[in-house]
């Protein structure tokens, strides 16, 4: 059960895949491509030229570096195979590996466009110490990776500088940061190539060269964002990381010695897991508005499946029923591999819930089951498949409501404004989606009509009543919105019908439109 540290020391790791590109190039190619197995760089253009922003190790051993012409890489290495930049797939590379890392901690933040920083505080004894969970990783990444850089510190600022510029997989004791960075290049304070230029020709080389200086000639030469760069770098200052995805309430999870391949026993799973959220919220006097189950194959691919209820849960038999309605709708089904070595279940979204206290007509527990079939209806099919009616806040008939889907948080929010039982229907039982144009003979200016004509029969009024005047929203822009002058009217047959005057007589060259809007029962 993994929850909210407190009064821990935060503990990050970065990790640095410099040839990242290459990597999924020759991984997404799988020999199949010409280019896969020869000396690679990925160019880009600029100013009407093609330049070298990546290389792979073969490249880098031969001299190549990032910036070159594409010109002047051929004339040193005729041999080499350029390859154009693709941004998309890189980043698509790095979110997958990402979620890979998901298994260490549910916090991790994307350190583009080749580096990730995970937040392990309170994680790392799942693994044996943080050496263990810095092994397992680097293990695990290197099996697709040419090289992985990794540094453990106090933070992220700290742990990214060691993993790019230090010495590979160092871990950094609590406090130690300003020690550990002492030695490494003004370059991993990142501030720009004027600024190194400039610390270089003062004879700053080094991080520790920098630190021993005063503060105040440091800030007055180089600006405070050096100077904070070099407080952070130090461990002096904590600025914590964005993780990818919200921090869930409450998370529980399972790790398998002997993976699992059938749906079976990862739906058991999932509701021993339940049952051990139920336990965190029922604490918290909370139910689960949304869970999410995170299955991790032993080969680093990940599937997620996610279900949303209409109203806060926390039953593990309720939360597995729908997971089973959600594998059973796949497209794609589940496709283990060679099994999964961790199931985790996350509930990031909550709201308080109360005990039911049954009514004796009975009625809540049809609430219940409405609740239950959509909720059974919406995994299926999908949220915004089952949809409701809720108010809107504007008096033009035809928008004064609008679907959302069923369940959500703000279509529980609001209510409709309840008539009183004896007080007659101000609005028509049948209300058309667009109103429908009549022919209509009226009083001018704004008396009510005489007659109409509607779908070619003629109605003859025998009683009216209004007008209820309902103004343009002038403030939406709508040019076109005109004052409307509704009718309740009653033909000589005994026929209802809701009919409103489009525009007023001194507003418009030709008389105004007519248009029916309703019937009534």
């Amino acid at each position: 059960m993994n929850e909210s540290v407190s009064g821990m020391p935060r503990r990050y790791l970065a990790v640095w895949l410099p040839f990242l590109t290459s990597d999924r190039f020759r991984r997404q190619s799988n020999g199949s491509h010409a280019q896969a197995d020869a000396c690679l760089c990925f160019t880009e253009k600029h100013n009407n030229a093609l330049r070298v922003v990546r290389v792979d190790p073969k490249a880098m051993a031969m001299g190549l570096t990032p910036g070159l012409t594409l010109a002047d890489a051929r004339a040193r290495v005729p041999q080499l195979a350029a390859v154009e930049m693709d941004h998309a797939a890189d980043a698509a590379w790095l979110e997958r590996i990402a979620d890979f890392c998901d298994r260490y901690t549910p916090m991790t933040a994307l350190d583009a466009p080749d580096g990730l920083v995970l937040d392990i505080t309170g994680c790392a004894h799942l693994f044996g110490g943080e050496k263990g969970l810095l092994d397992d990783l680097v293990a695990r990444l290197s099996h697709g990776t040419t090289q992985v850089r990794t540094a453990l510190a106090g933070t992220p600022q700290a742990a990214r500088a060691l993993a790019r510029f230090g010495q590979p997989h160092v871990i950094v004791a609590p406090g130690g940061e300003a020690a550990a960075v002492a030695s490494l290049p003004v370059a991993a304070l990142e501030a720009g190539a004027e600024t190194m230029t400039a610390l270089l020709r003062a004879g700053l080389k080094t991080v520790g060269d920098l630190a021993c200086r005063p503060h105040k000639p440091l800030v007055a030469r180089f600006g405070a964002a050096l100077a904070a760069r070099l407080v952070r770098l130090q461990g002096g200052e904590n600025i914590a990381i964005a993780p990818r995805r919200p921090v869930p309430v409450c998370s529980a999870e399972r790790r398998f010695a002997e993976p699992l391949t059938q749906t079976g026993d990862v739906l058991a799973t999932l509701e021993a897991l339940a049952g051990h959220a139920a336990d965190s919220l029922e604490k918290r006097g909370h139910g689960g508005r949304r869970f999410d189950a995170a299955l991790f194959r032993t080969d680093g691919t990940v599937s997620r499946l996610t279900i949303e209820t209409a109203r806060p849960v926390r039953a593990p038999e309720v939360v597995t029923r729908l997971f089973r309605e959600r594998i059973d709708t796949l497209g794609d089904p589940l496709d283990p591999g060679y099994g999964y070595d961790l199931i985790r279940l996350s509930v990031p979204v909550s709201a308080a819930l109360e005990t039911a206290q049954h009514t004796l007509d009975g009625r809540q527990v049809e609430d219940e089951d409405v609740t239950a079939l959509i909720d059974r209806l919406s995994t299926r099919f999908g949220r915004h498949a089952v949809t409701q009616f809720v108010p809107a806040e504007t008096h033009i008939p035809e928008e004064a409501v609008r679907a959302m889907p069923a369940g959500h948080a703000a279509a529980q929010a609001t209510h409709w404004q309840m008539a009183p039982a004896d007080a007659r229907p101000m609005r028509p039982v049948h209300l058309f989606a667009q109103p429908q144009p009549i022919e209509a003979l009226a009083e001018i200016p704004d008396g009510p009509p005489l007659r109409f004509r509607w779908r070619r029969v003629l109605h003859e009024i025998a009683r009216a009543e209004g007008p209820e005047r309902i103004a343009p929203e002038w403030w939406r822009g709508d040019e076109g919105s005109r004052t409307r002058d509704y009718y309740c009217v009653e033909d000589s047959h005994g026929r209802r019908f809701w009919i409103f005057r489009h525009g007023l007589y001194e507003e418009l060259p030709h008389h105004p439109r007519w248009f029916m809007h309703g019937l009534f029962a």
